[in-house]
């Protein structure tokens, strides 16, 4: 029977032989996420109608799903969020804009989250090593929020697709990280 973690060796010899794939991949990437950058309101709206798709189909996959445990005594609780989950992917996908206007909100709020708990941890850790940089991260995130609020609702048209732009291009970068480190490793004989 075949194991279905790869070896190490087994990753190093597939890497190898396809780094100039993966390095293809992490160019292709970052053009992408510079495209998303260069054009943000376009890349928020595309993001956004991605969400609602995604609530659309998991809403459907949902349902199946409630109406596959129908005995149980949960089955209207699990039709009903069915139904939420189609019925918002459906308004977001109709009314694209709105919806890109509540994403950046819930956008601005989790990084101000994210900000005051990694403020809190710093704190916590204080008597630890990197500590600081735990908590310029805190302080960075809460400043990234503020300037959503403060610049919200014209921070919809922006914030979105320039966040998903520079997640994008980092991931190409990592690729390209991985077919360079790839291209220079030893192939398993």
């Amino acid at each position: 029977m075949t194991d279905l973690v790869p070896t190490s060796s087994e990753i190093t010899e597939t890497l190898h032989d396809n780094w100039v794939w993966f390095l293809i991949l992490g160019i292709v990437l970052i053009i992408v996420g510079i495209f998303a950058v260069a054009a943000p309101l376009a890349s928020s709206i595309a993001v956004t109608l991605v969400l609602a798709i995604a609530l659309i189909v998991g809403g459907a996959a949902q349902a199946i799903q409630a109406f596959r445990v129908q005995s149980s005594g949960a089955f209207i609780w699990h039709l009903l969020v069915a139904i939420a989950a189609i019925l918002g992917g459906i308004a977001i996908y109709i009314h694209p804009l709105i919806g890109t206007l509540a994403l950046t909100l819930v956008v601005a709020a989790v990084f101000l989250m994210q900000g005051i708990f990694q403020l809190l941890l710093a704190l916590n850790l204080r008597r630890h090593k990197g500590w600081l940089w735990l908590l310029a991260s805190g302080g960075v995130s809460i400043l990234v929020a503020l300037m959503i609020f403060t610049g919200f609702p014209a921070s919809a048209a922006f914030v979105l697709g320039i966040l998903a732009g520079i997640s994008i291009a980092f991931n190409g970068w990592s690729y390209i990280a991985i077919a360079l480190a790839a291209k220079d490793a030893d192939p398993v004989v």
